[in-house]
C-alpha cells in the first residue's frame, strides 16, 4: 500500500468506539445548551459550547474524520435547533461561513496535534521496549554463558581425568553439572515467560480460581527437591483462599523468589513463605534469614537488567528472575515489593486480587 493511501485510511477510518464517543459528547453538549437556555434566551453561549464539543471530539478520537464531521454537524445543530427560527435551517445568517471555518479549523488543528502526540507516545513506548529487550539480551548473555561454561568444564574434567579422580571428586563434578543444568532450565522458563507476557500481558493470562495453599505447596515441593539443604517453612491461613490466577505462572513467581534467597541471602539457610488474606487480596511473603538486601539496590531490584557492580555474586543474577515476577504479577493485577526485615533478612511480598475485576 502506498504511504499516502495508508495515511488517508488511518486519518479517516471508521470506529464504533469513536462514533459512540462523538455522539455522547454532542448529545451532552446539546442537553447542556437546553438546560442553560433559561439564563440566556438569545443562546449566545451555544456556539462556544459546540466549539468545545468539537475540540473534545477531535481530542478523544483517532484521525481527522470525527473532528471534521463533528464540526459540520455542530454548525447544522446550532443553526437548526438553537437559532431563530427554531427547528428550521437558515443559511442567510450573518457570520455563518465564519462559524463553519472556525469549527473546521479547531477540529483539524486539534486532530493534528492529538495525532502527533499519540505518534510520539507510541514511538517512546517502542523505544522503551527496545531498551528493555537490549537490557535483557545483555543480562542473559552472562547468565547463560556462566552455567554452560561450568557444565562444559565439569564434563571435560570427568572425561579427561576419570582415572585420577576419586569418587567424591566425581560426585562433586556431577553435582555441579546438575546445579548448573537446573539453573539453565529456570533461566529458559523465565525467558519463555517474558516472551509470553510481553506487551499487553493481562489479555494473555488465563485465570482460574485456584486454592492458594495448593499452589504454594506445589512450589515448595519442587524447591525442596532442588535445594534439600535449605529449611523451608510454610504458613497458611485456616480458610481456603480461592485466588484467580494462572497457577503455573504464580508457582514460577514463588520458585523465583525462593531461589533468589538461595543465591543471594548471604549467611542464610532458612526460608519462610506465608499466605494471608488482607481485605480483598491474597498476600504472599517470602522471607529469608540472610544478611538482607543492599538498600541502594532496593529501588531497582525488579529491573530487567542490573549492572554487574550491583551484585555480590555475578554468577547468579537477580535481574531476570525478579523482573519476570514483576511482569507476571502485573499481568494478574497484583503488586510486588521488597524490603529488609527489622529482625534481619529480606522480605519479598506480593499480592493478588481475590476477585476478578470487571
Amino acid at each position: 500500500m502506498k504511504p499516502h493511501r495508508a495515511w488517508l485510511r488511518g486519518a479517516f477510518r471508521f470506529s464504533v468506539r469513536d462514533t459512540v464517543r462523538s455522539l455522547l459528547i454532542l448529545l451532552g453538549i446539546s442537553a447542556l445548551c437546553f438546560a442553560l437556555q433559561g439564563f440566556d434566551p438569545n443562546n449566545g453561549f451555544v456556539s462556544m459550547l459546540f466549539v468545545l464539543a468539537v475540540f473534545l471530539i477531535a481530542t478523544v478520537t483517532d484521525g481527522y474524520f470525527y473532528g471534521i464531521a463533528a464540526s459540520l454537524l455542530s454548525v447544522l445543530l446550532v443553526n437548526y435547533v438553537f437559532t431563530y427560527p427554531y427547528f428550521h435551517f437558515n443559511f442567510t445568517l450573518a457570520g455563518y461561513p465564519i462559524a463553519i471555518v472556525t469549527m473546521l479549523a479547531v477540529s483539524i488543528v486539534t486532530s493534528a496535534l492529538t495525532t502527533q502526540a499519540k505518534r510520539s507516545a507510541k514511538a517512546r513506548l517502542e523505544a522503551d521496549r527496545e531498551k528493555i529487550r537490549a537490557n535483557l539480551l545483555r543480562a542473559i548473555s552472562h547468565d547463560l554463558r556462566t552455567p554452560l561454561t561450568g557444565i562444559l568444564g565439569a564434563a571435560s574434567a570427568l572425561q579427561d581425568h576419570d582415572d585420577t579422580l576419586s569418587r567424591p571428586e566425581r560426585l562433586d563434578l556431577v553435582r555441579d553439572i546438575r546445579s548448573d543444568a537446573a539453573w539453565l532450565i529456570r533461566m529458559v522458563e523465565n525467558l519463555l515467560t517474558i516472551t509470553r507476557i510481553d506487551g499487553s500481558a493481562e489479555a494473555q493470562v488465563q485465570k482460574t480460581a485456584e486454592v492458594g495453599e495448593e499452589v504454594l505447596e506445589s512450589a515448595a515441593a519442587k524447591f525442596r527437591k532442588l535445594h534439600p539443604q535449605w529449611g523451608l517453612t510454610l504458613q497458611v491461613p485456616d480458610e481456603l483462599l480461592f485466588i484467580p490466577m494462572d497457577a503455573v505462572l504464580i508457582e514460577q513467581v514463588l520458585l523465583n523468589l525462593m531461589e533468589n534467597a538461595v543465591h543471594h541471602a548471604q549467611g542464610g539457610d532458612r526460608i519462610t513463605v506465608t499466605l494471608t488474606r488482607r481485605d480483598d487480596r491474597a498476600v504472599f511473603e517470602v522471607r529469608d534469614n540472610g544478611a538482607g538486601i543492599d538498600p541502594a539496590l532496593l529501588p531497582k531490584i525488579f529491573h530487567t537488567h542490573l549492572p554487574a557492580e550491583d551484585r555480590a555474586d555475578s554468577t547468579r543474577r537477580m535481574g531476570i528472575g525478579l523482573s519476570v515476577c514483576h511482569a507476571i504479577l502485573s499481568a494478574h493485577g497484583g503488586t510486588i515489593t521488597a524490603e529488609n526485615a527489622p529482625e534481619g533478612g529480606a522480605v519479598f511480598r506480593f499480592t493478588l486480587p481475590l476477585e476478578v475485576s470487571t
